[in-house]
Formats: C-alpha cells, structure tokens, sequence
C-alpha cells in the first residue's frame, strides 16, 4: 500500500457534477473521507457542483449510486464507507459485495465510480487513511474523480467529432 499521495491532476474550469454517498456506519472516519475528497474537489475543480447523499451502511451506498449514475447528472460518483475487521467474516463478505455492485454500476452506467469504501484491520489504520492527510483516500479519491471526469470528457467529445464528420470519399 502507497505511504503517499500521488500527485493531484490539473485544475479544472470546466463545468462538472460530482455525487458523494457516503454511509454514516462508522461515522467519524467516512466524514475525515467526506471532508477531505470535498475539500479536494473545491480545489481541483472550483466551478463544480458536489452533492452528498448519506446512506446508513456500507452495503446500501451501491443502491444510491445506481439511482445517481442512471440519471446521468453525474461527471463521477465517490462512494465512502468504512468497514472494520470483526471477529468473524461478515467484513470481508461485505467489502467484496459492495465493490462487485460499485464496479458492475460504473460498466453498465458508464459513470466513473470511486470506489472508498474502505476495509481495515483496526482503528489505527483507518484513523492514518482517513483523518490524516499524508495518505488521505478522500483526497485521493477526488483527484480520481476529476482525472476521470476530464479523460471521459475528452473521449466522448472526440467520439462525437468523429460521429459528425462526413464519410470519406474513397472514390
């Protein structure tokens, strides 16, 4: 696992629309990752909207981010959770769950989905990626959401150049 934070990409002026869900199970350590991907977010794309929708637990945040991304209001979706290692292995059951239905959504949608729903063996861990800012995974889940958003933007505005030019004549 990185010690760092890898460098942020370049501030964006164009208009974007970002969706935060973000479970309130484990609310102290979700909010560091709320608050930070925000602040990044302000950062990076100072002329974007965010919306922060709030769900109960981790395994409820892929329901609203299918509602999100099938609206198609969305550039990118961060989806924040925590989930602490138990006696048994209903955690590793439900990381994997919940990732298989974040990524399914994303391919089918065609909406980025940034995936920080994060698994972790004790508190240390995830006051260190989610309170702290060395490696923070909010802050890097926004950096990927602003990087993707502006890939996904170039792609699909060259995929409509391409649409609109007028056939070849091989003739």
């Amino acid at each position: 696992m990185s010690s760092t934070a890898p460098p942020g990409p370049r501030i964006v002026n164009a208009r974007r629309s970002f969706c935060i869900v973000a479970s309130e199970f484990n609310g102290q350590y979700v909010q560091g990752l709320v608050d930070h991907a925000i602040n990044e977010l302000r950062a990076l794309a100072p002329n974007a909207t965010t919306s922060l929708y709030r769900v109960p637990g981790a395994f409820e945040i892929p329901v609203v981010v299918r509602e999100l991304a099938a609206r198609d209001k969305a550039d990118a979706v961060i989806a924040c959770g925590v989930i602490l290692q138990g006696e048994t292995n209903h955690a590793q059951n439900l990381s994997r769950s919940v990732t298989d239905a974040l990524q399914r959504i994303a391919v089918e949608q065609a909406v980025p989905v940034i995936n920080v729903v994060l698994s972790f063996d004790n508190e240390s861990q995830a006051r260190a990626r989610c309170l702290e800012k060395k490696i923070n995974r909010g802050t890097e889940a926004a950096r990927a959401a602003v990087e993707i958003a502006n890939v996904l933007s170039e792609v699909r505005s060259k995929q409509g150049a391409a649409v609109s030019k007028p056939p070849r004549d091989n003739g």
